[in-house]
Order: structure tokens, then sequence, then C-alpha cells
């Protein structure tokens, strides 16, 4: 068993919870789950209308590129909730890419999203956490962090970066005791991989990858990682010599 990192979470009633990026897969359904285990949550995405639908959840629509309106969400919340508990960033966006056809545009919204909308969650949440010396942030990034991947180009270094920032997160906010966390799922169900013309290994339902992820932040993990049947080969891979992983990966993907 991975061993604790970060304070335990002993139970979700009445923890004030923000997830950004819940109109649609794990963001959602870890929503949906917290809010079943008696947290208070709030949601924040584009889409009202899908907020709307989660029933019991404070919705706050926002574009996370909007650094002002990210601001403006988390005073509401200390307004209404007077601090925060848990920061959940799953927002994201994907388009598959190869070097062959790289499109600028895409990859600069890419890093808009996946990274920078992060720092702007960050920049209005810290002095909250920093404030309470208590408090866990959780950013959703990939396996595909892990190294470099066909059709990756515009998703993989973004996911990479966010890795690397939790990392750094971790040093600076644990003596503290803010707690930090990165999640690096596989394959899920979601409209994102719903675009993948290939076989995905291990795919599993939202509902699934947010059990793992609730799982893995109330054990204190640093390193949340699902399925794990399909996670622990894809970080044996990182231990290989650069030339040997070019050709495992290679191979087994046919590009």
């Amino acid at each position: 068993m991975a061993m604790a990192l970060n304070p335990r979470i002993e139970g979700w009633k009445e923890r004030r919870v923000w997830v950004i990026g819940a109109s649609t897969g794990i963001g959602r359904a870890t929503a949906i789950a917290l809010l079943q285990r008696g947290a208070q949550v709030a949601v924040s995405a584009r889409s009202a209308p899908e907020l709307q639908s989660i029933h019991g959840a404070l919705p706050l629509p926002l574009d996370v590129t909007d650094a002002d309106a990210v601001q403006a969400a988390m005073q509401g919340l200390l307004r209404d909730w007077g601090g925060l508990d848990l920061l959940l960033y799953c927002a994201g966006t994907y388009r598959p890419m190869r070097a062959t056809a790289f499109d600028l545009a895409t990859a600069l919204r890419h890093d808009d999203v996946n990274y920078r909308g992060a720092l702007h969650a960050l920049a209005a949440a810290l002095p909250v956490f920093n404030a309470q010396r208590a408090g866990h942030i959780a950013l959703v990034s990939s396996v595909a962090g892990f190294g470099g991947l066909p059709q990756a180009l515009a998703y993989g270094p973004t996911k990479a970066a966010l890795i690397n920032l939790a990392e750094t997160l971790y040093i600076d906010l644990h003596p503290q005791g803010i707690g930090v966390h990165v999640i690096n799922p596989g394959f899920v169900e979601t409209p994102l991989t719903a675009q993948n013309t290939f076989a995905m290994p291990a795919l599993i339902p939202p509902e699934q990858a947010a059990d793992a992820l609730i799982g893995g932040l109330e054990a204190g993990r640093f390193d949340v990682h699902f399925p794990r049947r399909f996670t622990l080969w894809l970080k044996l891979l990182r231990l290989l010599p650069r030339g040997l992983y070019f050709r495992i990966v290679s191979r087994f993907t046919g590009l």
C-alpha cells in the first residue's frame, strides 16, 4: 500500500469542496459522489445547465481561462462558506495531435485550459489555504504526463507540467499542513476519450474513477493513479532507457 504523504481525510460530512471542471466526466462523477458522502460541493465549468443538473451542488459557472472569474468565484465561496477544505481541479481539453499535423492554436488552447487554468485556480485558493494552514489541493493530470505518447503532442506536455507543479507544491505546502495530490487516471469513458479511434486498454467508467480518486484522497496519497492494473505498467516504462521506451511505445501503439 502507498505511504500516506498527506493528512488523511476522515469522512466528508460538511467538508467544503470546490470542483472545477465538473460538467462531465471525472469531475462531474466525483462531485456527485462527494455530495452523496455529505460534502458541501461547489461546481464550476462553462456550461451552466450541466452544473445546475447536479442536484445539491452550488453552481459557479466560469471559464478557467478567465482569471478574474476564478477569483470572483473564490471570493463568493469565502462569503458563503468562510473557507475551503478541498480544491479539485479537473478542467481539461484534449484533441489528438501528431507533429505531422501540428496546430499552434490547438496546442495553446491546451496550455490555457489544462495548465494555466490550474494556475488561475491556485492563485485564487492558495491565499485561503495558507491562511488556514489546512486544506487539500488535488490536480487531475493523466498517465499521458508520465512520458511522450503518440497523439498526445498538445495534451501530454500540459499534463506533465501538472505533475511537476504538484510535486513542487507538495514540497512547499506539506510543512504548512496542506495536502497536495496529483491524480493520474488511465483511460476513462468521457467525452474527451470518445475522440480516440484506437483501442483503450483498461477503460473504466467515470463513477469508478471517482471512487478511486476519493479513496486516494482519503488515504492521504500524493500520487493517485488508476486503474492500477494499467497505470503500474506505465510507471515501469518511465524507468527504462529512452531508446527502449521509444521502441516499446511504438510497438504497442502501432504508431
